[in-house]
């Protein structure tokens, strides 16, 4: 029987006299070990696991807290300050990705359908609209933040495509994958701001999960089909938001909305004044969803005109 028990603790000893364990147990006043019973053994070794885990549980709650993340691979975040030297508090964009909007833009331009895909588009877009109508009808709050979910989708698939298929081709996209990436991160930025404004319901937010899931994958083999026609109908897309925005703006005018001051995430990201309003907001919006529709209806004129993208230079930064 002894020799059994030596054997076990001759093959338990590396396990149970390890460092981590070592380093981690205090024992005070522990009574002598008894090789003859392996049941004195079984508890001895409880209890030194038991006051380990106790001892590391009360380092652990002792030890402050890091706002930052370490990390071995030397990918540590930096510090950001704004131009007057206060901190930077937002990581889903950077000080010099924020940018003044260009408010001169013409709102009424209106590409006028010609062709037979130009009619499609159309019509598609307006057949859009109708139940958007009915079911938010002059919530516009709501109304904006539904619409930015979907407009977020056009330039993320097409950047995508363009992406896969610089890839396989071997070849430059002219700038233009880029470009669609930053109208789709311009749209979600959008969404974020609205956010802060308007709270959806749940039956909103799954209308949301519903609408993104058919509209991504039916833009996706809308692109795939006919780019001409995929920009064209974000073009009319495009043209239906400045629509909305404008009808935003008059319930602001009229006071039918309240003009809240701006969320600090709009102040920021379009450099707008420290007293700037929702009104505010709501016009450099307007403004960047024009700029969109000029892209996209530029993008499918020159499919129209039998060429690529990538032939001409994309209109990179142009907010």
């Amino acid at each position: 029987m002894m020799k059994r028990n030596v054997t076990v603790v001759h093959q338990l000893g590396p396990r149970l006299f390890s460092t981590s364990t070592i380093r981690t147990t205090t024992v005070v006043n522990e009574p002598p070990l008894r090789i003859g019973s392996v049941g004195v053994l079984a508890e001895w070794v409880s209890g030194v696991r038991f006051r380990s885990t106790l001892a590391l549980g009360e380092e652990q709650k002792e030890k402050p807290k890091s706002e930052a993340v370490g990390s071995y691979w030397g990918v540590s975040p930096v510090k950001m300050t704004k131009e007057d030297g206060s901190d930077w508090k937002w990581k889903s964009f950077r000080p010099w990705e924020a940018y003044a909007p260009d408010m001169s833009i013409n709102l009424h331009k209106h590409h006028v359908p010609t062709t037979f895909l130009d009619k499609i588009a159309y019509w598609t877009v307006k057949g859009l609209r109708l139940p958007t109508d009915i079911f938010f009808q002059r919530r516009y709050g709501c109304r904006a933040m539904m619409l930015e979910t979907v407009a977020a989708v056009p330039g993320m698939v097409g950047g995508m495509l363009l992406h896969c298929k610089s890839l396989r081709r071997f070849e430059h996209s002219g700038g233009w994958i880029k470009a669609l990436l930053e109208e789709a991160e311009n749209e979600r930025m959008h969404l974020m701001t609205f956010m802060e404004v308007a709270k959806p319901r749940w039956y909103e937010r799954a209308l949301v999960i519903t609408v993104q899931g058919i509209f991504f994958n039916a833009y996706f083999f809308a692109y795939l089909a006919s780019p001409k026609l995929a920009h064209r109908v974000v073009g009319y897309l495009e043209e239906e938001a400045i629509h909305s925005y404008t009808e935003f703006l008059k319930e602001l005018d009229k006071g039918k909305i309240e003009n809240v001051p701006a969320p600090a995430i709009a102040i920021d990201y379009w450099r707008l004044p420290a007293d700037s309003t929702l009104r505010d907001v709501v016009m450099v919006v307007r403004a960047d969803e024009a700029h969109h529709r000029d892209v996209n209806h530029f993008a499918s004129d020159i499919h129209s005109q039998g060429h690529e993208l990538r032939e001409s230079p994309a209109p990179l930064g142009y907010h």
